[in-house]
């Protein structure tokens, strides 16, 4: 007869091919993934192998972790180093600065509301707005948009406009809604919570995920966050429907979070390596991050 700790991971691979058959991994997306969660709160550096090991567990083969791995080196944000017959990549500086950005929207205390205005003053402005919109911004005209969160960076001259609002506060959501299409954002959460909400389920009572298993969940986990906070605008309170899903997924994300981590670290620190020794199973960041996020509980 299978234990509970069997059991437990029998349900949890049944899940995680129901989470990755809804959204699919792409393999340098979930590298960045794991850098961004595993290795830069540790330093900057991993071996391949490790990267091999990890995507394998989420049905990437080697031969696309490969072809990502020298997709990102081309594209500037790692760089890779050998030491006797292991391959090590580092991150390099413009992909910790992204990194340290995404952190602090995933593991830090809201946002405070910074509205501006952009003008853009050069060549090509829909490739701009396009970075924009990405970046949670609404345009507004051929050159001009409007956000509510930090600039992204721009390759292109702009004019920023600082922005407060001085009266029709109460209006806001009508503003909101002629400008984003909410609605796709809050369909982004549901579908977040309906995919993840049954992994809080599976951690209860007794059940146990094995540390590799852990590592994988809170992986998983981070991915598809991160992927539906970067898009969304993150508006003010004020501005947001009434039933506005995004508080649930960050509360689900956040305990998520906290209970994999434990099992998680340990695995990282049995397993992965630099050239100079394993990980560390916590640092200064780690911490960090899991002070923060039960601060906010």
């Amino acid at each position: 007869m299978p234990d509970d700790s069997q059991r437990a991971e029998s349900a949890f691979g049944a899940l995680l091919r129901a989470i990755l058959a809804e959204s699919p991994l792409k393999a340098a997306g979930f590298i960045v993934t794991i850098y961004g969660d595993v290795v830069e709160p540790r330093g900057d550096v991993v071996w391949t192998g490790n990267l091999i090991e990890t995507c394998a567990a989420v049905g990437i083969s080697e031969t696309l972790v490969r072809t990502a791995v020298s997709r990102l080196v081309a594209a500037g944000q790692l760089s890779g180093e050998r030491e006797g017959r292991r391959s090590f990549y580092r991150l390099a500086a413009p992909a910790r600065a992204e990194f340290a950005a995404a952190a602090r929207l995933l593991f830090g205390p809201p946002e405070a509301a910074d509205w501006h205005f952009v003008h853009l003053t050069g060549p090509a402005p829909d490739e701009a707005l396009q970075v924009l919109e990405r970046a949670g911004h609404a345009r507004l005209g051929p050159r001009l948009a409007v956000g509510a969160r930090s600039l992204p960076p721009l390759r292109q001259p702009a004019v920023v406009f600082k922005a407060e609002v001085l009266s029709g506060e109460r209006d806001l959501g009508a503003f909101a809604a002629d400008h984003w299409n909410l609605a796709l954002h809050a369909d982004a959460y549901r579908a977040f919570l309906g995919r993840f909400g049954p992994l809080a389920g599976l951690l209860e009572g007794t059940n146990r995920l094995s540390a590799a298993e852990s590592l994988v969940a809170r992986l998983v986990l981070v991915h598809q966050y991160r992927l539906v906070v970067l898009r969304d605008p993150r508006l003010p309170q004020a501005a947001l429907p009434a039933d506005w899903p995004g508080e649930a997924a960050r509360r689900l994300f956040t305990g998520l979070y906290i209970r994999l981590s434990p099992e998680a670290d340990r695995h990282v620190a049995r397993n992965f390596v630099t050239a100079d020794g394993p990980l560390p199973e916590a640092s200064e960041a780690t911490l960090r991050r899991l002070a923060l996020l039960r601060e906010a509980v």
